[in-house]
């Protein structure tokens, strides 16, 4: 992905690619901190670290590449400019030659209130963001999804299907840059797109395959939609599995946009749901605005009896600063 953008001039972080430990700890001292490490393969979401002194930036190099926490997807690593803004999540669906916009989405990475704490997967979501302004997402397009389609093309390698763009809205410049791809619908950010979309996805996807993608206008609903994670106690570190949930059926019915999408669950010999992964529900509503949005699917979270279970009590909070304590 990094060489992609240096050959089409698209706009990303400075980096350096390392497998030797001490060459990666004499780059980092250079540059100084804050400075992001990343492991260059899949690591379930939690392969990045924002190193905020040199000394933890050091801890995950040694981690990735003496002690092997992410096996094979860690043996090289990415020292990457660590970039100050707001983080946002793009979505295009493309055919091989053209891409049309799905609508922007915000994720939560970090686990703790505030954005504290390690990286998730995600533990919330809303859609759209304001901070992905008609004019930005007009430069995003231009600047970063058609050149990297372009690119693929000219590289004998056409990508059709989603193409996902984690972000960085930079605080000095106010432009994008940006900070990975996934060919994929994000997670949590798919739940809060699905519930807005009112175009048939089937037919939409069927046309990307096909090629027709030129063709296709998108629907969306009006108003915007948050989607809250709930997760075992314990993650992105070790959690039991096991634990009990209850309610589930009442707080669907809290409002009738409220959607509890499953992520890690399944039933025991009651009949009861019980949490088998780490994150597990994602709490899904619709609003007239973000605070509807938001009110609601919190009203669905509190009614849901997981004891075993916990959830960020201000997702939204960036796009609505003066109601982040409002959330019991």
């Amino acid at each position: 992905m990094k060489s992609l953008c240096d050959k089409y001039d698209i706009p990303t972080a400075k980096y350096k690619t390392f497998v030797d430990t001490s060459e990666a700890k004499q780059y980092i001292k250079e540059q100084g901190a804050p400075i992001v490490i990343k492991a260059d393969g899949l690591a379930a979401g939690k392969g990045v670290t924002v190193a905020m002194t040199l000394e933890d930036a050091y801890e995950a190099v040694d981690s990735m590449l003496i002690k092997g926490v992410f096996g094979s997807a860690g043996c090289k690593v990415i020292v990457e400019e660590y970039l100050e803004g707001e983080e946002a999540s793009f979505f295009a669906l493309v055919d091989g030659e053209n891409a049309i916009a799905l609508e922007s989405a915000q994720d939560h990475k970090r686990v703790g209130d505030g954005d504290t704490g390690p990286n998730t997967g995600g533990m919330g979501a809303y859609s759209p963001a304001p901070v992905l302004t008609k004019e930005l997402q007009s430069i995003v397009m231009e600047s970063i999804i058609l050149p990297t389609v372009k690119g693929m093309a000219a590289e004998g390698c056409k990508f059709v299907g989603v193409l996902y763009a984690g972000l960085m809205i930079e605080k000095k410049s106010g432009l994008p840059k940006l900070i990975e791809y996934n060919v994929r619908f994000g997670d949590p950010e798919c739940q809060v797109l699905m519930v807005r979309l009112e175009s048939d996805l089937v037919q939409v996807l069927l046309a990307a395959c096909r090629g027709e993608l030129s063709d296709v206008t998108l629907d969306w609903s009006p108003g915007s939609a948050m989607v809250v994670v709930m997760a075992s106690n314990g993650y992105p570190g070790d959690y039991k599995k096991g634990s009990v949930i209850q309610n589930l059926e009442e707080a669907e019915l809290i409002a009738p946009s409220v959607k509890i999408f499953h992520a890690g669950t399944a039933t025991d010999s009651d009949g009861n749901f019980i949490a088998t992964g780490g994150r597990v529900l994602g709490v899904t509503a619709k609003g007239g605005d973000l605070e509807e949005a938001r009110d609601r699917a919190y009203q669905a979270v509190e009614a849901i009896n997981w004891p075993g279970g916990f959830y960020r009590r201000d997702i939204g909070w960036r796009a609505l600063p003066k109601k982040q304590t409002a959330a019991k």
